[in-house]
């Protein structure tokens, strides 16, 4: 994946970028920033790309 590909990232969060990004741009910010911002903020809450979900707590050690 190079760097800026959006491909690896589920439909929410693709909404909730888009969504985080017109909340920056009413702020004033640039549609760079609005949009590096919300990039980051997704990425913040979710650790990036698309992750499956089942499976996914702390490992337990045996």
């Amino acid at each position: 994946m190079t760097r800026g590909d959006k491909s690896a990232y589920t439909d929410k969060q693709k909404r909730q970028a888009e969504h985080i990004a017109h909340s920056e741009r009413d702020q004033g910010r640039s549609k760079n920033d609005a949009a590096r911002i919300a990039w980051a903020t997704v990425n913040k809450r979710d650790g990036g790309g698309k992750k499956s979900g089942s499976g996914r707590a702390h490992a337990r050690h045996h």
